[in-house]
């Protein structure tokens, strides 16, 4: 098998129309589209499927892995967010080759800001 990238990746939600305020409006990524029980935003070269798994009888329990979205500086993004009513947990962690910030979307689907300063 090879796979040729990732297409999208699932973050379940509960509410359709407060994750599209958060996603579209809050994050500000591109909406691509509406989905049955969701929709779909570009988060630079990957999608983010949000949907609601009772919709096809599933639970609903949030990711607890977090989706790493690079921002040019995390402190900044960071502020930005903050004054949109996001909570951070903790301070910003400088890894020693990279920022991250760790926060979740209103249905507890773990995110972070992430920039790498160091190189690979």
């Amino acid at each position: 098998m090879k796979v040729e990238h990732t297409d999208f990746v699932s973050i379940p939600i509960q509410d359709v129309e407060r994750a599209k305020h958060f996603y579209g409006e809050i994050l500000e990524l591109e909406h691509e589209r509406d989905t049955a029980g969701g929709a779909e935003y570009r988060a630079g070269q990957v999608t983010l499927a949000v949907w609601d798994p009772t919709t096809i009888g599933r639970e609903f329990k949030p990711a607890p892995n977090e989706v790493a979205l690079r921002v040019a500086d995390v402190a900044a993004a960071r502020a930005e967010l903050e004054a949109k009513g996001v909570e951070f947990h903790g301070e910003t962690f400088d890894t020693g080759v990279c920022h991250i910030a760790s926060f979740s979307d209103p249905d507890g689907n773990a995110l972070i800001l992430h920039r790498r300063y160091a190189p690979l």
